[in-house]
C-alpha cells in the first residue's frame, strides 16, 4: 500500500518495493479496514485489514481503541522511567482501576454483584481479556504489566469465585477500582512448581487460623493490601490433599514483606513474605479446608493465558522494534533490511509470532464455548503447551531482536530500550506459572489422560458385539 499514516505514525515501506498507484486498483470488496501503526507483523492481523476469523465484534474493537489510547497516552513515554525507579507504579494502578476495566481481568462471567455492570456496557468475553493484555503489553515492559495487573489477575479470581460472601463484598470493589492490590502467594523457597510440596502451615486454633511460613518470588507482594496464599492445612504426608487458600492482610500482626532485586521485571514489586504467628479469622478461608489443590489448579489456566498473552505480545514488540530499527540502520552501504541474513531473522520471528497467536485465538475459544468444568477438564495440558510456545517464541525474538540492534539492545534507554529490557525479562516469562520443562510433561501426561478418558467414553457407549470405531 505504499506510505501509510495511521493513528499519528508512519509506516514506512520497504526501500525496494515499488509504489503502487491505488488509484488504478477497484477496491471493491477488498477488506480496507486498518487499525494502527500498520507495520509488518505489529499487531494482529485482524488490525491489518486481513478478515476477522469471527473472534472479534465492535465491542472488542471499542475496546482495543480504549486501550491502544490509554497505554500511548498514560505509558509509553513515561514506560522506562517508571521501570527505573524500581518502584510498583501506584498511581498508575489508580488510573487503570478508573477505566472500570481491571474486572475484565478476573475471566468470566463479569463480577457484576460485587462491581457493578461493565462500564462499556457489554458482557466482556476472553477475547476482550485477550485484547486488554494484548493492547497493555505494547509497552513492552513486564514489570509495568506484572505491577498494574499481574497480583489482580492470579490473585483476585479465587478471592471472586469462592470467598465468602462477606469477604468478596469487602476485597473484590475497591481491588477491582485499584484502591487496593492483591496478590497470589504460592511458591515457596522450596516449593515452586511442585504445589504439593507447601510448607507453610496453618493451625486451627478456636475462631482463626495461625499461620507461619515463608512465600518467595510474590509478584506485588511489596505493596499489596491482601494476599491469597496457599498453605497446609493438612499434614506434610498428605501433599496436594492437605492444601488449602485463604486471605491473608497487611494490617494482620506477623505478616511482613521485603523487596527481592530480580533481573527484571522491576516494577512489578516481588517480595519474600514472612508469616509469623499469624492470626487469620476462620471466615478467610478460601473454598474449603484441604480443597485448595483443586482450586489452584482451575486457577492455573486463567494465569497461563494471562501470561501468554502478554508473553507473545512482548516477542511482537520485539519483531516490530527489530523491523524499524532495520529500516532506517545502515551497514555496508545498505540498510540492515536490505541484507538477506536480517530479513531470514525477521520472517523467523514474524513465522513464530503469528503462529503462536493463532493458536492463543483458539484456546481463548475454547475458553469462551465450554462450561468451567470443561475447561478445567480440557485445557490444562494444552495451555501448559501453549505457555511454553510463547515463552521459547519470546527468549528467541528477543534474541534476534538484540542481535539486530546490535550494542544499543545492551544499553539501558535509547532506541533500543524496549529489547534490551525485554531481554532481561524472558525468564520472568517462562518460569512463572510453572517452568517451561514441566510445562511439558504436564502437556503430555494431561492429553494422554484425556485420550484415556474418551476412550473409556467410547466403549460404554459402543454396542455389544459392534466393532471398534462404529459408534
Amino acid at each position: 500500500f505504499g506510505s501509510r499514516q495511521s493513528a499519528g505514525r508512519l509506516f514506512v515501506p520497504h526501500p525496494d518495493s515499488s509504489a503502487m498507484d491505488m488509484s488504478k486498483i477497484d477496491l471493491k470488496g477488498v477488506n480496507t479496514d486498518v487499525f494502527g501503526d500498520a507495520n509488518p507483523f505489529g499487531d494482529p492481523m485482524w488490525y491489518h485489514a486481513f478478515n476477522n476469523p469471527g473472534y472479534y465484534n465492535d465491542t472488542h474493537k471499542k475496546l482495543r481503541k480504549i486501550m491502544r489510547d490509554f497505554v500511548e497516552d498514560e505509558i509509553m513515554a513515561e514506560c522506562h522511567d517508571l521501570d527505573e525507579k524500581q518502584e510498583v507504579p501506584v498511581d498508575l494502578i489508580r488510573k487503570v482501576g478508573d477505566t472500570g476495566l481491571l474486572p475484565m481481568l478476573c475471566g468470566r462471567p463479569w463480577p457484576k454483584d460485587l462491581v457493578g455492570e461493565c462500564k462499556l456496557g457489554f458482557e466482556p468475553d476472553y477475547f476482550h481479556e485477550l485484547v486488554l493484555i494484548d493492547e497493555f503489553a505494547r509497552c513492552g515492559s513486564g514489570g509495568i504489566l506484572w505491577g498494574v495487573a499481574g497480583g489482580l489477575a492470579i490473585g483476585l479470581p479465587p478471592v471472586v469465585k469462592w470467598a465468602t460472601p462477606e469477604v468478596k463484598k469487602r476485597v473484590v470493589p475497591d481491588v477491582a477500582a485499584g484502591k487496593k492490590i492483591i496478590c497470589l502467594a504460592i511458591t515457596e523457597p522450596t516449593a515452586g512448581s511442585d504445589v504439593g510440596q507447601i510448607k507453610t502451615t496453618a493451625v486451627k486454633n478456636g475462631d482463626h487460623y495461625v499461620v507461619n511460613g515463608e512465600k518467595k518470588w510474590i509478584t506485588n507482594g511489596v505493596v499489596a493490601d491482601y494476599f491469597t496464599v496457599a498453605v497446609r492445612t493438612g499434614s506434610q504426608e498428605d501433599g496436594m490433599k492437605g492444601v488449602s487458600m485463604m486471605l491473608l492482610e497487611r494490617t494482620m500482626p506477623g505478616l511482613s514483606t521485603r523487596k527481592m532485586k530480580c533481573s527484571g521485571a522491576w516494577s512489578s514489586g516481588t517480595a519474600y513474605v514472612t508469616f509469623e504467628d499469624v492470626k487469620v479469622p476462620l471466615a478467610n478461608l478460601i473454598g474449603k479446608e484441604n480443597q485448595g489443590f483443586k482450586m489452584i489448579m482451575a486457577n492455573f489456566n486463567h494465569e497461563r493465558f494471562v501470561l501468554c498473552a502478554m508473553t507473545n505480545r512482548f516477542s511482537r514488540v520485539c519483531l516490530e522494534e527489530a523491523l524499524k530499527f532495520a529500516n532506517k540502520r545502515k551497514t555496508f552501504g545498505k540498510l540492515l533490511v536490505q541484507h538477506d541474513v536480517i530479513r531470514w531473522k525477521l520472517a523467523e520471528m514474524a513465522r513464530l509470532v503469528e503462529s503462536t497467536h493463532a493458536w492463543l485465538e483458539s484456546v481463548a475459544y475454547q475458553m469462551n464455548t465450554m462450561t468451567p468444568m470443561e475447561a478445567t477438564l480440557k485445557l490444562g495440558g494444552i495451555t501448559a503447551l501453549l505457555k511454553v510456545q510463547c515463552t521459547k517464541t519470546f527468549e528467541y525474538c528477543a534474541r534476534e531482536a538484540a542481535q539486530i540492534f546490535g550494542g544499543l539492545s545492551y544499553t539501558r534507554g535509547g532506541q533500543g530500550e524496549k529489547v534490551e529490557r525485554l531481554c532481561r525479562e524472558v525468564r520472568a516469562m517462562a518460569i512463572p506459572g510453572g517452568s517451561e520443562e514441566v510445562m511439558l510433561d504436564l502437556g503430555v501426561r494431561q492429553q494422554k489422560k484425556l485420550g484415556e478418558m474418551a476412550k473409556m467414553y467410547g466403549d460404554m457407549l459402543l454396542p455389544k458385539g459392534a466393532p471398534e470405531g462404529n459408534l
